[in-house]
């Protein structure tokens, strides 16, 4: 193909192929610059992220006065970047099984729901605190230990909370020196004042304690928000 030229030609130059050295030089730099890029890929979660054949998870057993049958919450985790110091343990899934069949479709809704939430990724630590703010109007219980429970569903996002701090999800900060040394002071006030007691006569009862229904015994009175007999040791709480 021929090209013609319009103009005087004032100079000319013979274009030089690159020196070896500096094609040599060039491919160490992206043969070095390759392995950070693999280093770099860390997967995260995210509601793409297709879920494996086998997931790992414990079941908790939630058993509450409101309901003869107890739900048991089984939340399923996730195992990102195994084997690389970048290994992270977060939940997938959530399931939540019982024989009484009243709560049924809610329940159905809420673990759909809260799958979706586990998967889209992020922070999921929020779902805690929404779910333990759910009061019953009818009221709520206090479980073993001493701990109320506003409602059912405050006591699942309790199960979500034990299993968030048993992954490492939550962190537990703990008490600071002047709440542990308040803590301290209260434990030896009721200690003490259980030792009193215990030297009373055994057939005396707190004053102000009311007549219980089922022994007929003035020796009823409030424990843990309920009213207890300490003769015969009726509840109201079960």
């Amino acid at each position: 193909m021929s090209i013609r030229i319009d103009k005087k030609i004032v100079d000319y130059s013979v274009k030089q192929d690159e020196p070896q050295e500096d094609i040599q030089a060039v491919a160490a730099n992206e043969v070095q610059a390759t392995p950070a890029k693999q280093e770099d890929n860390v997967v995260q979660l995210h509601e793409k992220l297709k879920r494996p054949e086998m997931l790992i998870g414990s079941t908790y057993k939630v058993k509450t006065p409101l309901s003869e049958h107890a739900l048991y919450v089984t939340i399923n985790d996730i195992i990102l970047n195994a084997g690389t110091e970048n290994e992270l343990r977060r939940p997938f899934e959530i399931f939540i099984n019982s024989k009484n069949m009243d709560h049924f479709q809610w329940i159905v809704a809420l673990t759909r729901i809260i799958s979706a939430v586990f998967r889209k990724g992020g922070d999921v630590t929020f779902l805690v605190e929404e779910l333990r703010s759910v009061f019953d109007p009818r009221g709520g219980y206090f479980k073993k230990g001493g701990k109320y429970m506003p409602s059912l569903v405050a006591e699942i996002g309790d199960a979500i909370e034990c299993h968030m701090r048993m992954i490492g999800l939550l962190k537990d900060d703990g008490l600071d020196e002047h709440q542990k040394k308040l803590v301290s002071e209260k434990r030896a006030q009721y200690e003490s004042a259980v030792n009193s007691a215990e030297t009373e006569d055994a057939g005396d009862f707190p004053d102000g304690a009311q007549l219980c229904s089922k022994c007929q015994t003035k020796a009823a009175i409030i424990m843990d928000g309920c009213l207890t007999c300490l003769n015969c040791g009726d509840s109201k709480c079960g």
